[in-house]
């Protein structure tokens, strides 16, 4: 099983962010690690102290929580979850939140293994424009901290399609990073989400966001960069060292069950999905009255499959075109020859060892592709 605790606290709240975060007021904190510990304990009874492969500390900044109440927290989830050995311990984190040794140790004793640093940009203006609470130079620091220190792998959050970026610019944030060294580079483009400031800065001005055409360029010159570096792309976002990829993340993709604590956490065991309250008042009472799941929506085979078919896509591993047939009581590949040759040709997918797999262009219009072959499915949402 993996294992997500979702922190919901946040310096300030970056413009372009839809997650679920608050600036904490005086005694929150605590509080929050003390709903945790129940919920932990509430799950831990319940499903008889399960075994867990991954654990993962989102948010919102996971470390701004004082060192004290990181161990406490972390104290909480040895006692109610037996850690697999070779344990995947990942942790969010912004760089000014890092920026003391005794934070960073203090993760690395709790035996994190994995430290995602949230650096969206290595230049200021862009920083800048997003709201971000730290500086380049502070970013640059955080990164040789977290390896000075000695995490096992160290990650960079990056951000490309940003307001006033090109080609040039969001290659030399790459080369950046690349020379910093990192074991694992995530790679998203802006969304602009509903409700953000960014969102409604958008309706009102131009923001100067790269065209269609830009941002095509760079996500696949960013992808042919990155793996001229040494780091391969195991997903649509995400490049690594041979053999470092996030197990934690692998494993959504490939629809293992997963236990979300925290407020608005949300989780999947079975056939069964439920999304915690997110206020952190409603999730208390939640707590308190062990109400946590009892509401679970019940996914049907429709739901499954469509989730299979789009979470398999997003991997270059691909999808397992017989565990489909299986699941689904078709053949893909014999109903859909032309189509598949077509998007061959046009170098959108390849198909090799049974698997059914996007090329990195594919990657760029994969919801089409998905919709063109599985129009039987459901769409998201």
């Amino acid at each position: 099983m993996l294992l997500y605790v979702h922190v919901p606290f946040c310096r300030r709240k970056c413009h372009y962010c839809a997650f679920h975060s608050v600036v904490p007021g005086p005694g929150q904190m605590r509080r929050y690690v003390e709903l945790v510990e129940a919920e932990a304990a509430l799950w831990g009874q319940r499903l008889k102290r399960p075994r867990v492969e991954t654990l993962h500390l989102g948010g919102g900044t996971p470390s701004l929580l004082p060192p004290a109440l990181l161990e406490r927290l972390v104290r909480a989830l040895r006692a109610n979850f037996a850690f697999a050995p070779g344990l995947e311990f990942g942790v969010e984190a912004n760089p000014e939140s890092v920026a003391d040794w005794t934070v960073m140790e203090t993760l690395r004793r709790l035996g994190v293994t994995r430290l995602s640093l949230g650096v969206q940009s290595f230049d200021d203006n862009d920083l800048t424009r997003l709201g971000r609470p730290h500086t380049a130079e502070q970013a640059e620091a955080a990164v040789r901290l977290a390896q000075g220190v000695g995490f096992p792998v160290v990650s960079l959050d990056l951000m490309w399609g940003l307001p006033g970026q090109r080609l040039h610019h969001w290659l030399a944030n790459l080369k950046k990073a690349a020379r910093l060294g990192p074991q694992h580079i995530s790679c998203y483009g802006l969304t602009l989400e509903p409700g953000t400031p960014l969102e409604r800065q958008a309706n009102e001005t131009d923001l100067g966001l790269p065209d269609e055409g830009e941002q095509q360029r760079m996500y696949l010159q960013g992808g042919e960069f990155l793996e001229s570096e040494g780091y391969l792309q195991y997903e649509i976002s995400n490049f690594a060292r041979m053999g470092l990829e996030c197990r934690h993340n692998m494993g959504y993709w490939e629809g293992r069950p997963y236990l979300g604590l925290g407020p608005a956490a949300v989780s999947t065991l079975g056939a069964r999905r439920w999304k915690n309250p997110e206020d952190l008042d409603a999730y208390a009472q939640a707590v308190q009255a062990a109400t946590l799941g009892t509401d679970a929506e019940a996914l049907d085979e429709q739901t499954r499959l469509r989730e299979m078919v789009m979470l398999r896509l997003r991997t270059t591993r691909g999808l397992d075109l017989a565990a489909y047939r299986k699941a689904a009581g078709r053949d893909l590949a014999a109903e859909n020859q032309a189509m598949l040759r077509a998007l061959r040709q046009r170098d959108l997918i390849r198909l090799a060892g049974g698997h059914l797999r996007l090329t990195r262009p594919g990657m760029l219009v994969s919801d089409a592709i998905i919709a063109n072959l599985f129009p039987d499915l459901p769409a998201e949402g």
